[in-house]
């Protein structure tokens, strides 16, 4: 029951939440919390409701800080992105014909192998800005054989920047 507690309290208030872990726990495994639900987020398939977007404007809020050294969180959801790519590409089709997932159905990944067809990199790239979106588009690129050296070059390039962007927007907004 605490992990719910946890994770509704993360939703609900963010800024809250993160200001109880640097009070309790202090800064160093306040930013290892953030950077893991980052990772978590992206490098695993079926997470996509963890507060990603809210959780780097947070640490960017907190790194506004003199006291709180800045940080840009981009490195792991760089890494989750290669994570979720390979599952994807090793375990997707396991997954689809066990039935067990009921929205990954055939006729929903050969859309979305349409897309990534049609998109290719771009939509690696723009999938990041998204929620739930960005959870799945390194799997879908996996298991509908993207070819991972067309796929690293933009989820790297969609990470730093979205990273990047929502670290720097909390850090310059987040007092307002």
């Amino acid at each position: 029951m605490d992990v719910i507690n946890f994770f509704v309290r993360l939703l609900r208030d963010p800024r809250t939440a993160i200001a109880g872990w640097i009070t309790t726990l202090g800064l160093g495994p306040t930013y290892a919390i953030i950077f893991l639900i980052i990772f978590i987020e992206t490098g695993v398939v079926f997470m996509p409701f963890l507060p990603g977007d809210s959780l780097l404007f947070a640490a960017g809020y907190f790194a506004a800080d003199p006291k709180y050294p800045i940080t840009l969180p981009v490195l792991l959801p760089i890494l989750g992105d290669q994570c979720n790519y390979f599952i994807g590409h090793f375990f997707g089709w396991r997954i689809v014909e066990s039935g067990k997932v009921k929205s990954l159905t055939p006729e929903r990944i050969a859309k979305t192998e349409g897309m990534i067809n049609k998109w290719g990199p771009l939509a690696v790239f723009l999938g990041r800005f998204f929620p739930f979106i960005r959870t799945f588009m390194p799997f879908f690129a996996g298991i509908t054989g993207m070819k991972w050296h067309r796929f690293a070059p933009f989820s790297v390039l969609g990470g730093l920047v979205w990273g990047s962007l929502f670290t720097l927007l909390g850090y310059f907004f987040g007092g307002i």
